[in-house]
């Protein structure tokens, strides 16, 4: 079995990430591609429960927004299902 992670926007790019500047969606995208790195020890990265695969928070830009992603350990995925900007 292939231990090769990805990411994508849930539902997609535009539900999650819709009016958001650059900087913001390429910074959500460099996390991104962090937490894909991690694979299954994505689940530790942020707030949020450890166990059960829920909803985890990742604080960005020093605490001016959060990036809210769910790790698929079964599908070797990492779902980014919400941004909150403060800007």
């Amino acid at each position: 079995m292939s231990e090769t992670w990805a990411w994508e926007y849930d539902p997609d790019e535009e539900h999650v990430a819709l009016g958001l500047p650059p900087l913001v969606i390429a910074e959500v995208e460099r996390l991104a591609d962090q937490l894909m790195i991690l694979g299954r020890d994505a689940a530790a990265a942020g707030r949020g429960p450890l166990h059960g695969g829920g909803l985890r928070t990742l604080d960005m830009f020093g605490g001016r927004g959060f990036l809210h992603f769910i790790v698929a350990d079964h599908l070797h995925l990492v779902l980014i299902v919400r941004i909150t900007w403060l800007d």
